[in-house]
């Protein structure tokens, strides 16, 4: 077996060492006993198959379901052959390169696995690197695409999540409170409050309208299409179940789990490991109306009250389309007030409703919007508070295709 400094199995030892480096550069946070661990689950196991090699490592390195992606592709690319990875990061070759499963590369993964190269490589090998993609202002952190940031960026998109403020959105209620200038004499507390004077003066108190934050209702996708976003959408999703009272937050694959409880931790990385361990097909197939059937069945009652707003965040490509899934979606959009498709597929100019999920779900939804960086998820939350955007109108996007 070669690796990434094309020598044999005889520096296996070494090479995994540097390997749990490269991934705790992309961000899976690795310490010392997993890499002694690791080596001696590898002497147990042996090297009879590549396999047997790759489920080993994974048994020690991966503890998270949202890790597993960045575990597979690193793995490809470090234990290829020297020359191969090697041309790949002299030539400075952008994230949108392929692994060998045909999968988008990380940018992570490529920005550790070069440096973890700069460092180890031999003295006559030269590698350019082209600071163009190593450049991140804020400006351009903004507008970035959180599949293609690197491990530090994704630090630094957490953050600025976790500085928006969602704004206080109020709606009308049938109930009334107690008002200065109400339009409604409150009788009660008028008769107790003239009691106080023996009846002899009449202090008139009043009823107004009683408002309330309406409840914000989350479905997220974490299939596998959807496994780049996931983790940050989580953040967002934490950052607002601190801020409001009423958010409830469900994940979906291939069955409907809810993580409301779990993301109610203080911190942050706590949540997101408790919502892992609650959901057992992360990174899995999607079936979107499988999953809209068990939640207007069981949750929407629960939830769906007092004007709810529905954030849908999935791509749309469901696994089996059928009549049922408008159905579900239609069902859905009657039971809240709003709802909100959120597609990181926008983020692509030339992206067209062609999909059979995509032209089912589009005319039950009330905004069709992007969501895959920090400017659009600024622009998610200043539209919680106002009117729905006729900027965001799903009809056009079937006029386009018809």
């Amino acid at each position: 077996m070669q690796d990434l400094l094309g020598t044999s199995s005889g520096h296996l030892a070494e090479n995994i060492v540097y390997f749990a480096r490269a991934l705790r550069a992309a961000g899976i946070p690795l310490g010392p006993r997993s890499v002694i661990d690791a080596l001696a689950a590898v002497r147990v196991a042996g090297l009879r198959r590549r396999d047997d090699f790759y489920w080993t490592l994974h048994a020690v390195f991966v503890k998270r379901h949202e890790h597993f992606l960045l575990f597979d592709q690193a793995f490809r690319l470090f234990f290829r052959k020297r020359d191969e990875l090697e041309q790949l990061l002299a030539s400075a070759a952008p994230p949108s390169g392929e692994a060998d499963e045909g999968e988008p590369i990380s940018r992570r993964i490529y920005e550790a696995l070069f440096d973890l190269t700069r460092e180890t490589a031999s003295e006559h090998l030269e590698i350019e690197k082209d600071a163009r993609h190593t450049v991140s202002d804020d400006e351009l952190l903004q507008k970035k695409d959180f599949a293609q940031m690197t491990a530090a960026e994704i630090a630094l998109a957490k953050d600025a999540i976790a500085r928006l403020r969602l704004p206080l959105h109020e709606v009308k209620t049938r109930r009334m409170q107690s008002a200065v200038r109400g339009h409604r004499i409150d009788l009660r507390a008028t008769l107790r409050k003239s009691m106080k004077a023996g009846g002899a003066v009449i202090d008139l108190r009043y009823l107004g309208p009683r408002t309330r934050q309406p409840p914000l209702v989350a479905l997220l996708d974490i299939s596998g299409s959807m496994s780049q976003y996931t983790r940050l959408f989580l953040h967002f999703l934490h950052g607002l179940t601190e801020q409001r009272r009423r958010v409830h937050t469900f994940l979906f694959g291939t069955r409907l789990t809810n993580v409301t409880r779990a993301l109610t931790a203080r911190d942050p990385d706590e949540a997101l490991a408790l919502c892992s361990e609650s959901v057992e097909d992360w990174s899995g197939g999607t079936r979107i109306a499988t999953s809209l059937r068990e939640f207007n069945k069981r949750w929407a009652r629960r939830v769906l009250t007092q004007g709810a707003i529905v954030l849908l965040i999935t791509d749309g490509l469901e696994r089996d389309p059928d009549a049922s899934l408008a159905f579900e979606l239609d069902r859905l959009h009657r039971s809240c007030r709003r709802l909100i498709w959120l597609n990181p597929l926008l983020r692509f100019e030339g992206f067209e409703a062609k999909a059979q999920g995509v032209r089912a779900m589009l005319p039950h939804v009330d905004e069709f919007r992007p969501i895959h960086n920090l400017e659009s998820m600024a622009g998610l939350v200043e539209a919680l508070s106002g009117e729905q955007s006729v900027h965001h109108d799903p009809r056009p996007w079937l006029q386009r295709v018809a």
